[in-house]
């Protein structure tokens, strides 16, 4: 871990470090926030908050609002990229930001030539965990949230890995991929045609077969542009009737797909995952 730049925040630290991902086989940034008092003497438990298209590391640090609270409650933030990236990462060929750099979608790819860099699910859950708990003062207490994309992201690696998240929440998830524009682009450029496989990365597949509960918080806004097409928040309602899953969706009138939403109700969520962690 080579740290690139350091913060004061709230009487804690934002940091930014760069490291070689075996995952990805490139150099990979990720951000943690950092609570003040948080020692190797006082580990804080973890939330991880994975970020949608287009975005970086950096997006939900400046933007959310999320480190004061973090601060009171002695929680750690950390912030991967959505993607991998470098001269040598494929893209997509017509530069569109739904695909390729920026986007990575939270999977495992399997299609060349995506499936050598490409692998963020295993990053995400493997990898960059045992980075920042074996160098920062962190626990092995960890939530998960975020954003689109993200939050896509967050809610099937929470339902995949039940015994790993005390808690996952979304705001703007994509919710049922294999349905809609961006996820049948992605799915099928990375993992192929077999839409089998892509069950394996559909929230809503998985809730309506989930057979381990976790709490699940979702927000949506009412005037999102991309809910109808590309969100589809009540597949996630439908699916967790079918298996009495712990969700809660809520939505808000008059909001969109933006940061100012996400800085709204971003105090909700840490509660609600800070309950969980046992901070509150």
């Amino acid at each position: 871990m080579e740290l690139i730049s350091e913060n004061r925040a709230f009487g804690g630290r934002h940091l930014r470090y760069e490291h070689e991902a075996s995952t990805t086989q490139c150099k990979m940034t990720f951000a943690v926030y950092l609570p003040p008092f948080a020692s190797a003497d006082k580990p804080v438990p973890v939330l991880y908050w994975l970020s949608g298209l287009t975005c970086t590391d950096q997006n939900f640090m400046q933007k959310a609002g999320a480190m004061k609270l973090a601060s009171e409650l002695g929680m750690a933030i950390v912030a991967p990229d959505t993607s991998p990236r470098g001269d040598n990462i494929p893209d997509d060929d017509n530069g569109a930001y739904d695909f390729g750099l920026g986007a990575g979608f939270y999977v495992d790819a399997t299609q060349a030539p995506w499936n050598t860099h490409y692998q963020m699910y295993s990053y995400v859950t493997e990898e960059l965990p045992q980075l920042v708990e074996a160098n920062l003062p962190v626990t092995k207490e960890r939530a998960i949230s975020g954003h689109s994309m993200g939050g896509h992201g967050a809610l099937v690696i929470g339902l995949r890995n039940p015994n790993r998240y005390v808690s996952v929440s979304a705001f703007s998830p994509i919710s049922n991929p294999s349905d809609c524009p961006w996820g049948q682009k992605a799915l099928g450029n990375y993992l192929g045609s077999d839409e089998s496989e892509w069950e394996k990365y559909d929230t809503a597949k998985l809730l309506a077969g989930a057979t381990h509960s976790i709490p699940l918080l979702v927000e949506q806004g009412s005037k999102d542009e991309f809910l109808a097409e590309q969100l589809k928040p009540q597949s996630l309602v439908h699916a967790a009737q079918k298996t009495n899953t712990q969700l809660t969706l809520n939505m808000h009138e008059g909001y969109d797909h933006s940061y100012f939403f996400i800085a709204s109700f971003i105090d909700e969520h840490l509660a609600f995952h800070a309950g969980h962690l046992g901070l509150i």
